[in-house]
């Protein structure tokens, strides 16, 4: 049929065809279904407006019939919308990436022994994609003083972490907050900071761990001993008792 509305006699030639589909951030479908003659664009297919658009004389008889025919529009309408959004789910590789997780969000404190300054960290695991907005603010305003923060690293399920740290007075830290922006959330994240460990906790773990490197030691110096003895004892000759003393 092509070759005669384009009064070719015979001979080899090309029908080519690309569909197109894809997913806006807001979750808006879009796409298109385009056939090509020999290199040349012959018809287009707008999902948009679900009209076909000819790209010379020879497709426009071609296009007036396929919009008189509705089955065969509902057909491609049906295809674009369902089947190739269906494998741009399925296959990353040939469409969009639309996992979105959302970070898990930790915070941790402890008070330095020098200075009595508090450190706090703000840990971010699990999230997807790798773009995250997270920032330290103070009274509502980002804050970026006594502050360090990592580099985004990946995980090995192919999400993200990501974490950073803050030295505050320990009076002012009512103040201040982990904020965190990203896809995978609803809403921002404003995490307050904890209150660090008491000292009583920590010495009480440190008692615990220097009593039992002592038991091991007092083990060992006894284990010791006992070989050390049992070395110099004398041999006992075949006949006689080993002389005891009172």
């Amino acid at each position: 049929m092509l070759q005669r509305r384009y009064n070719q006699s015979g001979g080899y030639h090309i029908v080519q065809m690309i569909i197109f589909c894809k997913v806006e951030e807001d979750g808006k479908r879009s796409g298109h279904w385009q056939y090509g003659y020999d290199g040349r664009d012959f018809l287009y297919y707008n999902m948009d407006t679900s009209t076909w658009i000819a790209a010379d004389m020879e497709a426009q008889e071609i296009k007036r019939k396929w919009e008189r025919e509705t089955a065969i529009k509902q057909r491609f309408t049906a295809y674009m919308e369902s089947t190739c959004m269906e494998w741009l789910q399925k296959n990353d590789r040939y469409g969009l990436k639309l996992r979105k997780e959302p970070p898990v969000v930790t915070m941790s404190s402890r008070t330095e022994v020098e200075d009595g300054m508090e450190t706090h960290i703000c840990c971010m695991d699990g999230f997807y994609p790798r773009d995250i907005d997270a920032t330290w603010r103070r009274d509502g305003e980002v804050w970026l003083e006594e502050t360090f923060h990592t580099s985004v690293a990946p995980n090995a399920d192919g999400t993200y972490h990501y974490w950073m740290s803050i030295q505050i007075d320990p009076k002012e830290r009512s103040r201040y907050r982990c904020h965190v922006e990203h896809d995978g959330l609803q809403e921002p994240l404003d995490m307050e900071l904890k209150v660090p460990g008491s000292k009583s906790n920590l010495w009480l773990i440190i008692g615990s761990v220097v009593g039992v490197l002592v038991a091991c030691g007092v083990a060992g110096i006894l284990l010791c001993l006992k070989f050390k003895k049992g070395k110099d004892e004398p041999r006992r000759e075949p006949g006689h008792e080993p002389v005891t003393s009172c």
